[in-house]
């Protein structure tokens, strides 16, 4: 599977585990540092990825929420997993209330918890969450990420990072960066030591 001659599918060096479903935000493709550090801990903990790619421009008068889960189901409907776990970025994380349908592990980069149907979404789901934001994020709200973690979600929150888990400063970002790539990391080792 390719978007533009890129490719969007990836499997384990070992035997796969299950598959991690990638959507992406409106202006941060799979490329980006997050998504891409994300996918090499998925793989490293031997998940098939299907990393999605939109452009979010052609989305017209659609729902964000629905376009979203649309983008979500035709991924998993071309796939057959019985374990599935939803990474989500920004507009992604709008596949909140999809996977809480479903009982869907997932990890939630930047969630948008200031919309009430993304932060009921996470609320609503039985399954194991990681939520990771900052506290520059006009789209964190750190009540309900607290909230969240008291309801169990695994919660990251970096006091200087924006919506882009970034700062001004070049290497603090890079630190950031690879807090969330430790926290995703751990999250996973704890997720496949209880299967």
């Amino acid at each position: 599977m390719t978007f533009g001659g890129l490719p969007t599918r990836f499997e384990p060096a070992g035997a796969s585990r299950g598959l991690a479903v990638v959507a992406p935000g409106r202006a941060y493709p799979p490329s980006a540092p997050l998504l891409a550090f994300t996918t090499r801990a998925l793989l490293q903990h031997d998940l098939t990825v299907r990393e999605l790619w939109w452009d979010s421009t052609t989305r017209g008068d659609e729902d964000a929420e629905e376009w979203v889960r649309r983008h979500v189901a035709a991924a998993l409907a071309e796939e057959d997993a019985d374990r599935v776990l939803v990474i989500g970025k920004s507009l992604g994380t709008r596949a909140a209330s999809y996977a809480a349908e479903r009982g869907l592990d997932a990890i939630w980069l930047t969630p948008l918890l200031v919309d009430p149907v993304v932060a009921e979404g996470i609320a609503a789901n039985p399954g194991r969450q990681l939520l990771v934001g900052g506290l520059e994020d006009e789209l964190w709200d750190a009540s309900v990420a607290r909230e969240l973690a008291d309801a169990g979600c695994e919660v990251l929150e970096v006091p200087d990072a924006d919506h882009a888990m970034a700062t001004p400063d070049a290497v603090r970002t890079a630190e950031i960066h690879l807090e969330v790539a430790r926290a995703v990391d751990a999250f996973l080792s704890r997720d496949l030591s209880q299967t």
